[in-house]
């Protein structure tokens, strides 16, 4: 089992995602997933940029996977995808059905994102047969419901597992960050880079209660799995997804890589790194924000 390097699912400053990206290519990560899966109007990296900074990490060792767009809203967003698809070098991430369609039919392997919604192993046989190599089961899937289905998974196809970061949850049309700021879609400012780990929204008793990521609705909590190890090793899951985050992400990469490793205490690593409380309640089939079944029974 390995560390993978989710996409970047926050809008920061191209020198901020320049310096991310250079650190990263010395981080334990087998490999490392680029490119905008948000929004189209996040440009400050296009995809010339996405595609040289993929050349540089395959040059540093890392495996290299260029992840679509989730919402495809127009003609310049299929057009981007289906330069993506072309290129050729570069494994893809599917994240939307209209992507595996076009890798599909290009003879393309693929990688199946979370936001593909596979819940059985009819779906999985399927996306394997159209040239999906890995998948991602959705993030609320728990242990159980993943364990049953990888009983019946078709052979040869590898499951990575998102295992640290906020939840995406939703995508829409509309822009709430933009709504926050009572501006439209259109003239949104991109006002995203003021909040580079999301906007927190609270409940009206001032609780921690979602995050707002641009069209993306995102958990507040931080889901972390680096407890679950055994179980994840017993499933046979081939990788680890760790979310981008705007601080210590260095740090969070080494604390799973220890975990990895048998180092004890390794967890404790990110008790004061975390940029929101941690959870993981979908893992054990209970509340989303929730924490270890532990304190939960």
């Amino acid at each position: 089992m390995n560390l993978s390097l989710g996409p970047l699912l926050y809008y920061w400053s191209r020198d901020d995602m320049l310096a991310f990206y250079t650190e990263a290519a010395n981080w334990p990560v087998a490999r490392v997933y680029l490119g905008e899966t948000v929004c189209s109007r996040r440009h400050l990296l296009r995809l010339p940029d996405w595609l040289e900074l993929a050349e540089r990490l395959a040059a540093a060792g890392k495996t290299v996977v260029l992840s679509s767009q989730t919402l495809i809203e127009s003609e310049s967003d299929l057009k981007t995808l289906r330069r993506i698809v072309g290129d050729g070098r570069f494994l893809v991430e599917a994240n939307e059905w209209g992507a595996v369609r076009l890798l599909s039919e290009a003879g393309v392997p693929f990688v199946a994102g979370h936001t593909l919604n596979v819940y059985n192993p009819d779906t999985l046989d399927v996306l394997a047969g159209m040239g999906a190599q890995r998948w991602l089961p959705p993030v609320e899937m728990s242990h159980a419901t993943l364990a049953a289905l990888l009983e019946r998974a078709p052979d040869g196809i590898e499951t990575e597992v998102f295992a640290y970061g906020r939840l995406p949850l939703a995508y829409s049309a509309r822009c709430f960050t933009a709504r926050h700021y009572n501006l439209p879609k259109d003239d949104c400012q991109f006002r995203c880079l003021d909040h580079p780990d999301g906007l927190l929204l609270s409940s009206r008793e001032g609780a921690p209660f979602l995050t707002l990521n641009g069209i993306q609705t995102q958990s507040a909590g931080v889901y972390n799995l680096i407890g679950e190890l055994p179980a994840l090793r017993e499933l046979g899951i081939a990788s680890l997804r760790l979310s981008p985050q705007s601080r210590h992400m260095g740090r969070v990469v080494d604390a799973f890589q220890a975990a990895l490793a048998g180092a004890p205490h390794a967890a404790d690593t990110l008790t004061h790194i975390l940029p929101g409380p941690p959870v993981d309640g979908y893992w054990h089939g209970r509340a989303g924000l929730e924490y270890g079944m532990e304190r939960s029974c």
